[in-house]
């Protein structure tokens, strides 16, 4: 018996393709007028962001220095209370985006950067992340963000809209693999560059960095009650441009895997 709606294996959809539609079931955003938030990461970066309706003015200094106040789009979502999942898909910056993680209550924070290389590197993804810890105003409390095995062996769905529903099994604490079960990239799937890090109780940063295609995303998975995930895009489209794209969805966990003795890196 054939199935009509599997893709020839030889044409690999294009990151715009996929991402079409894939926010359907996403978090509603939240509205972040008139907020102002100071970051410190773990390498001393400082960032100041005053939040506007649609745009966000910041400055930096360290990894991410601006020489004056720079004025780009921003996007945010209410994970959990007082957490939030900010994105700035930078308009100042040529291929670049930097999403943060912060809670009023704990006055912890997280940020990627994502960035796509100018030029193509054989076995290694084009988009690049860097990671770090950081805090808010307040005095910080609860864990400090950071790498997390906690995921490993754990295989779940994901349903990103009627159209778009993927497998997820998170084999090591460097590569996960996925396959896409409904959507235009049914019957393809492959195994991929992943980074997990633990931001607070059931809530794990997940980002992957895609080998056959310039795409890198990061996601904000809510392991707890609310099994959601909040994400984001950034990668070339099929006209070689670059192109950032929000997602989300339900998360259905399937079940899980415990390694007796040797365990994965």
């Amino acid at each position: 018996m054939t199935d009509d709606n599997r893709p020839d294996p030889d044409e690999w959809r294009t990151y715009d393709e996929f991402a079409a539609g894939i926010d359907t079931y996403r978090l509603p955003n939240a509205d972040l007028v008139g907020t102002e938030l100071e970051v410190t990461l773990s390498d001393d970066t400082r960032l100041t962001l005053n939040f506007g309706h649609d745009s966000v003015e910041w400055t930096a200094s360290g990894a991410l220095t601006t020489n004056a106040a720079t004025r780009d789009p921003y996007d945010a979502v209410a994970v959990r209370d007082g957490v939030f999942f900010v994105t700035i898909p930078f308009a100042s910056r040529e291929r670049e985006s930097l999403s943060l993680v912060h809670s009023v209550h704990t006055h912890r924070a997280l940020a990627v950067h994502s960035v796509i290389e100018d030029e193509e590197a054989e076995g290694t993804p084009r988009v690049r992340q860097r990671f770090w810890s950081g805090t808010t105003m307040g005095d910080a409390s609860g864990i400090e963000p950071g790498p997390s095995r906690d995921l490993i062996g754990k295989r779940n769905l994901y349903r990103y809209s009627p159209e778009h529903l993927y497998e997820h099994v998170y084999v090591s604490s460097e590569r996960y693999a996925w396959q896409c079960l409904e959507g235009v990239q049914r019957g393809h799937g492959d195994m991929d560059l992943s980074t997990v890090w633990k931001f607070d109780d059931g809530l794990y940063l997940f980002c992957f960095r895609e080998f056959r295609i310039a795409v890198a995303s990061v996601w904000l998975h809510d392991l707890g009650y609310q099994l959601m995930t909040t994400g984001v895009f950034l990668g070339l489209n099929g006209d070689g441009n670059s192109e950032h794209s929000r997602a989300g969805g339900h998360i259905y966990p399937l079940g899980s895997v415990a390694y007796p003795d040797a365990q994965p890196v």
